[in-house]
């Protein structure tokens, strides 16, 4: 066994043992009934899915250890009792916001440029979803927090792609147009990218994003932002956004980017805590939302996972909490959590899985097929 790979090994069970003893986690390898995930065809035609990725990556220090557990009460005394967490998620890929997004969002280790405004190479989970279930657009959606994601929601394959995708909804991007130019107000939600503030892609089409304001999420743009004015953060401005799609239009499958973490870039460690504390609040506030609305409660899978982590403070070459370039085990080995329908209560599993697992995952919930995707099935979800 590797150097690498030990380390990747201590990681996970440090988080296991960590949630054992903090939460009341039961070991899942220790339970032999099969997952509760029901398979009945009327089942999976109401079956909702959540995607929240922790967004901007986040190390056990700060999170998942007992020196890092005050920075996530909510997730630790909240979420945690309610999920089924996976202590040993790897991401094989290229750690850049965006190609790792896009790796989660097809199941193939992406290899585009990170600073691109280009599309998955590879189908996504909007497009199996929807060719697979003839699921309408109004029924996939993407919000994310960068005008660099605007590609996401579909990709360039033949027999996919255009038509066939998830909408997506750029929050910052609304507001810019909402101010009409005059951003002095927003200035903190609207920074589009902490690693490379010059790369912000132009976009067209302002006037019909507008449209969408009023048309899907029964928003006039001075209501919009209005409301914005009393925001902190880009990301609880995507949820805002989140949770007004949830009410309008109940897509079955939602993708939420968080991103508030990646200010570690600019050096600062508080604003690094900070961003972990309002991550850790607002899945704990989505995860309600969920539980209250008629439409989702009772069928709805919420994934929270990270992109990626973080250097350690050890690695040669690396920059700590600041950066994620030296691809040690501490920025590839992440972790995911699995609350509601599918998932058992209280359990952590310490068997390995890969980041590309989550596609073919969610299609065996949804009763889509991934047929290119490369990851492999979580048995212990479906």
């Amino acid at each position: 066994m590797n150097p690498q790979h030990q380390t990747a090994l201590h990681v996970s069970r440090s988080r296991r043992d960590f949630l054992r003893s903090a939460a009341g986690l039961a070991l899942g390898s220790s339970l032999a009934a099969a997952s509760p995930f029901i398979h009945a065809e009327s089942a999976r035609k109401k079956r909702k899915v959540v995607v929240v990725t922790f967004g901007g990556g986040a190390r056990d220090q700060e999170t998942f250890a007992p020196e890092g557990q005050e920075n996530i009460p909510h997730m630790l005394n909240e979420l945690a009792p309610q999920s089924s967490f996976f202590t040993h998620v790897t991401n094989g890929g290229i750690l850049g916001h965006y190609v790792a997004t896009a790796s989660l969002a097809t199941g193939v280790y992406e290899t585009l440029n990170n600073f691109a405004a280009v599309a998955p190479e590879h189908p996504t989970v909007f497009e199996y979803f929807r060719k697979d279930l003839r699921r309408p657009s109004s029924d996939a959606w993407v919000v994310a927090p960068s005008n660099g994601f605007n590609h996401i929601g579909e990709s360039t394959v033949r027999g996919f792609g255009p038509g066939l995708g998830a909408r997506v909804l750029l929050p910052k991007r609304l507001l810019g147009l909402a101010s009409s130019g005059s951003t002095a107000d927003f200035d903190h939600l609207l920074h589009d990218n902490y690693e490379t503030p010059l790369y912000t892609p132009a976009l067209a089409g302002g006037e019909v994003e507008l449209q969408q304001l009023e048309s899907i999420l029964k928003l006039s743009v001075d209501d919009f932002a209005a409301h914005a004015r009393t925001l902190s953060s880009p990301d609880e401005l995507s949820l805002y956004i989140a949770k007004r799609l949830m009410r309008e239009e109940a897509p079955s499958l939602l993708w939420i980017t968080m991103h508030d973490i990646d200010v570690a870039h600019s050096g600062a460690y508080s604003l690094y805590i900070e961003g972990i504390r309002r991550t850790d609040r607002l899945c704990a506030e989505l995860w309600k939302t969920i539980e209250t609305d008629p439409e989702y409660a009772g069928n709805t899978t919420m994934f929270v996972l990270p992109d990626f982590g973080r250097d350690s403070d050890f690695e040669p070459g690396g920059n700590g909490f600041q950066h994620h370039r030296t691809g040690d085990p501490a920025s590839r080995t992440t972790w995911m959590m699995v609350l509601g329908a599918g998932a058992r209560h209280g359990v952590v599993y310490n068997d390995p899985v890969q980041s590309v697992d989550l596609v073919p995952t969610i299609g065996a919930m949804m009763g889509f097929s991934a047929a290119q995707s490369s990851g492999q099935l979580v048995r212990d979800l479906v």
